[in-house]
């Protein structure tokens, strides 16, 4: 074993863990977990944890169900909401056939094929993700409208507020688990909040974001509350988004920053971008991969649903924002997409595979926006060569389909599966009769 397996080992001795929580997602990026002794560590640090593949969304059919899941040790960390003592801890996996050849259908397998490809054109990827949700009270409804904790908008300070103190909670049970929060404060609607996590590599960001879900909802519950990442929670209301901040760097450079450039941007940044422009239609059904998604897309805000990118323009898909000009470390853009509620490691591998391909094209990148994009005409855009995002799930799946781009990137099994499951969940959203048709048609027809 190595050392990293045995600080574990020590770790648990040390701290008196008894319970191991080994943690992967489906294709989904739903969070599975399975519990082992300690005992069973330095067997699963070896050989891995079977388990029946066919009952994961995406993973395997009946007929090729054994898998392996083999926790990885730089990710061990205890679970602060289980207590002390005698303690919990979690480490991610990652799931291996049984002859221990890595799964083509684990998401975290899919990002790290991404980032070997980024890491042989000399890049490091590093993300950094503003996290949006809704806090509500009391618990989920079986029917009728969800109560937010609160009525305050963006920024708001409220004495003694529900929000600040989950808040403080949330951000000291990450920063407890190693993971480092930048920002936070109530965000535009009412009970929505958002806290923005410190960059990182992407492969460590995707974990984070698994964990950081999970807190909040730990979190929440314990408040006697709920928490939500569904994109769009309310009509009249902002959506939920993860807007997120890329960056590559070659060794300690970081490859987006030229001085004296247009907004310091380097042209592999540009190249960049462009990238994103071009494959942002094939990748959307991944990036926003729920029906529910298109409602933040269309409702505007600060949702983007065009395709174009801009300077401090927050109507724009990429925005290239300029926070410290003058220090080339900050130099980044922002993907302003990808939903709260994605699969971190698909979107993530998928945003990079985009961008490098605009690098490796040398792909030019079209002039930015500097108008407000949802006030122009269609006709407008159309001058302007603004396309839109795709405006529904079916729409988005149909431009995945014919994508070589995603098919290459997610490998032919996960894309293969999440194409057949997003058509199910268009199929059976697209037959539901809606509130909308109830209270708008029924009452005239």
């Amino acid at each position: 074993m190595g050392k990293q397996e045995d600080f574990v080992l020590r770790a648990i001795e040390e701290r008196d863990v008894r319970f191991v929580r080994l943690w992967f997602t489906d294709v989904l990026g739903s969070l599975k977990s399975v519990s082992i002794a300690p005992a069973e560590l330095e067997g699963a640090f070896a050989e891995g944890i079977g388990f029946d593949g066919s009952a994961i969304e995406g993973f395997a059919r009946v007929h090729e169900a054994d898998m392996l899941a083999k926790p990885d040790p730089t990710s061990f960390q205890l679970l602060p909401w289980r207590g002390e003592t005698p303690a919990t801890a979690r480490m991610f996996c990652d799931i291996a056939m049984p002859d221990g050849s890595p799964s083509y259908a684990d998401p975290r397998h899919v990002l790290k094929r991404a980032l070997t490809k980024a890491g042989d054109a000399g890049f490091t990827y590093y993300t950094h993700p503003e996290i949006e949700f809704y806090l509500f009270k009391g618990k989920p409804p079986l029917g009728g409208r969800p109560e937010p904790v609160d009525d305050s908008g963006y920024f708001d300070h409220t004495a003694q507020g529900a929000s600040q103190d989950f808040r403080r909670e949330v951000i000291t049970m990450l920063e407890n688990m190693g993971i480092s929060v930048e920002f936070s404060h109530h965000e535009g609607g009412p009970g929505q909040q958002e806290i923005d996590l410190r960059y990182a590599d992407a492969l460590s960001m995707a974990d984070n974001i698994m964990t950081f879900r999970t807190v909040v909802r730990e979190v929440a519950l314990g408040q006697d509350k709920w928490a939500s990442f569904i994109p769009k929670a309310f009509t009249e209301h902002p959506g939920s988004g993860m807007h997120t901040h890329v960056s590559l760097f070659e060794g300690d450079e970081n490859a987006f920053y030229e001085a004296g450039a247009q907004y310091q941007l380097s042209q592999t940044g540009r190249a960049f971008i462009a990238g994103i422009l071009e494959h942002t239609p094939e990748i959307t059904a991944v990036t926003n991969q729920w029906v529910n998604s298109y409602k933040r897309l269309a409702g505007g805000g600060e949702a983007p649903n065009y395709v174009c990118w801009g300077h401090n323009n927050r109507s724009a898909l990429v925005r290239v924002p300029m926070y410290k000009p003058h220090k080339s470390g900050s130099a980044r853009i922002e993907h302003r997409g990808i939903d709260a509620g994605c699969n971190p490691y698909l979107a993530f591998a998928l945003v990079l595979a985009a961008g490098l391909k605009g690098i490796e094209g040398g792909y030019d990148l079209p002039p930015e926006t500097e108008d407000d994009v949802w006030s122009l005409s269609e006709g407008e855009r159309r001058a302007m060569g603004i396309p839109p995002l795709p405006r529904n799930l079916d729409e988005a799946i149909r431009t995945m389909e014919s994508s070589e781009l995603v098919a290459e990137t997610l490998g032919e099994h996960v894309f293969d599966f999440f194409l057949r499951n997003k058509r199910a969940e268009w199929q059976d959203y697209r037959s539901q009769v809606t509130q909308f048709e109830i209270d708008r048609l029924m009452p005239t027809l």
